[in-house]
């Protein structure tokens, strides 16, 4: 395997990747990775994560075999360091697999400013902050954290911050100096969810009852009869509005939904998707007629979170997928909170489902889906009651993963 030629195929395949350097562990491929942060300012991402594992690491592993691809990664904050003769030093990189014991520690501001952003970072993630932390290749925040964070400096500092100013100050020392220098005030600050999402953005609902219903009675007796479809546990829908919460193997996912969804949920249910894949001139007449919602991962989060709260305002169902991306490998991703925040300010019951065979069916790379068998189960609906965000959002994935094992036996 000629490691230097597949460090070369990521470099083309992703633009946002400007250094990777591949080594094994277990036998397996492991790639330290150091982004293009100038272009990804350019493009005003934010997931950074996100942009390089799924335009980059995945769509390298759809081309190859099992033996070839990268099970694993690290996302570096600084330059992959280099031996005297120019190539990378991968033992160093071995030994230390931090970044941190690599970068030159920097001391902290001692003013109120700092103090307060570093309050308000703490609260938001589980790590140590310090002044190089990178906010989400280090502490881990996500686009609800994003939201939570530009709304408290906005607060606090009396600061407007959005996604293209945050994408060239991703660091926490970078991030101070931009409040520091356009501060009007410091205080603390909290967010109250239900405010936020309240708020009116001048967005309506469009129903369209006949075309979802339309939709169904074509294709669910398509998909039974090529995918042999089995659907187990729609008694579990409550009559009342509801989070649906699927598992994601597949581009067939929503459409199975909506094929087995009862003809009056049906029609009162909207779907989540991403702007990215569903905003194109192929998919965007399916996506306007078909009660969807498009969401973009990185522009106007708050926006995007405002919108998809619109259908549990009025009582309708919300479908969207906890991983918020297909998987590459049949395994379930990390589940993201937003739902389970949705679920906990309008107080709706969460239903979680296991989509069984549809990545065998079409998973990533395919063209054409394959007349593999798929089963999907509508779990018992989990109530958020006295639970965190966080604490909701484990309950719904163990009761899928659960499921899943008992289903292996």
């Amino acid at each position: 395997m000629d490691l230097h030629l597949i460090e070369n195929r990521v470099l083309a395949l992703c633009p946002f990747v400007e250094e990777i350097a591949l080594t094994t562990y277990s036998g397996e491929l492991f790639a330290f990775i150091y982004p293009n942060f100038e272009a990804l300012k350019e493009a005003n991402i934010i997931n950074i994560e996100g942009e390089i594992r799924w335009y980059g690491v995945e769509l390298y592993n759809m081309e190859v075999g099992e033996q070839e691809k990268i099970r694993g990664y690290k996302i570096l904050k600084e330059s992959l360091p280099k031996k005297k003769e120019g190539l990378y030093d991968l033992e160093k990189l071995k030994e230390t697999k931090d970044i941190e014991k690599i970068s030159k520690p920097k001391g902290e501001p001692d003013d109120e400013v700092y103090k307060l952003l570093k309050f308000y970072l703490i609260s938001l993630s589980s790590s140590t902050v310090t002044p190089s932390s990178h906010v989400e290749l280090d502490l881990g925040l996500d686009s609800l954290d994003y939201v939570e964070l530009f709304l408290l400096i906005e607060k606090g500092f009396g600061v407007e911050i959005d996604e293209k100013i945050f994408s060239s100050i991703m660091r926490v020392d970078r991030l101070y100096e931009y409040i520091k220098k356009n501060q009007v005030r410091v205080s603390k600050a909290s967010v109250n969810w239900e405010e936020v999402l309240e708020e009116d953005i001048g967005e309506k609902l469009l129903y369209s009852p006949v075309i979802m219903s339309a939709y169904k009675t074509f294709l669910l007796p398509l998909f039974k009869l090529y995918f042999r479809l089995e659907v187990t546990g729609r008694d579990n829908i409550p009559s009342s509005a509801c989070i649906i919460a699927p598992t994601h193997q597949s581009m067939l996912d929503g459409f199975l939904i909506e094929a087995t969804l009862p003809y009056k949920i049906l029609k009162r249910s909207f779907f989540l998707a991403f702007k990215q894949v569903f905003g194109t001139s192929i998919l965007e007449p399916v996506a306007k007629h078909g009660q969807s919602i498009l969401i973009d991962a990185n522009e106007n989060l708050k926006h995007s979170m405002q919108s998809s709260a619109i259908p549990l305002k009025h009582g309708n169902n919300l479908v969207i997928f906890p991983e918020g991306a297909r998987t590459r490998d049949r395994k379930l991703l990390e589940f993201r909170p937003f739902f389970a925040m949705l679920s906990k300010t309008y107080n709706v019951p969460i239903v979680p489902v296991v989509i069984d065979g549809s990545f065998e069916a079409l998973g990533a790379g395919m063209l054409f889906p394959r007349p593999k068998k798929i089963k999907l189960r509508y779990l018992k609906p989990i109530k958020p009651e006295n639970l965190t965000y966080h604490e909701l959002t484990a309950k719904v994935k163990k009761a899928i993963e659960d499921d899943i094992k008992r289903n292996l036996l």
